[in-house]
């Protein structure tokens, strides 16, 4: 699959999809690693009210709660916010990050279980123009969407897609082809004890989209 990033139209579609065939909900419905790791390379597209934005994804990192210190269902929370982790699979869970800036989410496993990937960095392959208007004339293209609240700004999310179905027809996920994988601890997760140290983040070695250099 070609990745131009400076490509502002549709590539030649495969069939279901913008660049490669649509992911359904068994994609979503398995372990939290494995889907972790398997988003990696898949491409995110956004079909929003003022047009199509795509990136590939370079870095996720798995939460597994209850029993994850670092997930924000450790522990069984069940609130007004974590609700959707709970299932069905291939839903999205938004989150504000200190307060500003949205993280996007996919709840995977099986219903009952509170597991989500987290999205933490994604490559532009669609709609490099609107990302641009939208994170500012001063960031730079390596900088567009390298975090997880840059990628949400750039593809144009925020609440309003809490709970979007991620097999519908605004947010979904297209088939791709990864680099190496690499493997790490979280990212500011201190406050979960032994957990942050889990190798629970995958990232693409060597994009130069990943949010952070890896830690070993």
């Amino acid at each position: 699959m070609s990745t131009d990033r400076g490509l502002d139209l549709p590539m030649p579609a495969e069939p279901g999809g913008i660049v490669g065939p649509r992911l359904q909900r068994a994609f979503f419905a398995r372990p939290v690693l494995e889907v972790a790791r398997a988003c990696i390379g898949k491409v995110v597209v956004h079909a929003g009210p003022d047009g199509v934005v795509a990136g590939r994804i370079v870095e996720t990192e798995a939460y597994r709660g209850p029993e994850d210190l670092a997930a924000h269902s450790a522990g069984g929370r069940r609130t007004r916010r974590t609700e959707v982790m709970y299932g069905p699979p291939g839903r999205t869970y938004m989150f504000l990050l200190y307060g500003m800036h949205w993280a996007l989410n996919f709840v995977v496993g099986e219903p009952g279980e509170p597991h989500a990937v987290l999205v933490r960095a994604i490559e532009p392959v669609l709609g490099l123009d609107a990302m641009r208007a939208r994170r500012g004339p001063r960031v730079g293209d390596r900088n567009l969407t390298s975090g997880p609240g840059k990628l949400c700004q750039a593809l144009g999310l925020d609440g309003a897609a809490y709970g979007e179905d991620l097999c519908g027809s605004r947010l979904w996920l297209e088939d791709g082809r990864a680099g190496a994988v690499g493997r790490s601890s979280r990212i500011n997760v201190d406050y979960a004890g032994e957990w942050a140290s889990r190798p629970w983040r995958f990232f693409e070695r060597g994009n130069p989209h990943v949010s952070v250099a890896p830690r070993t």
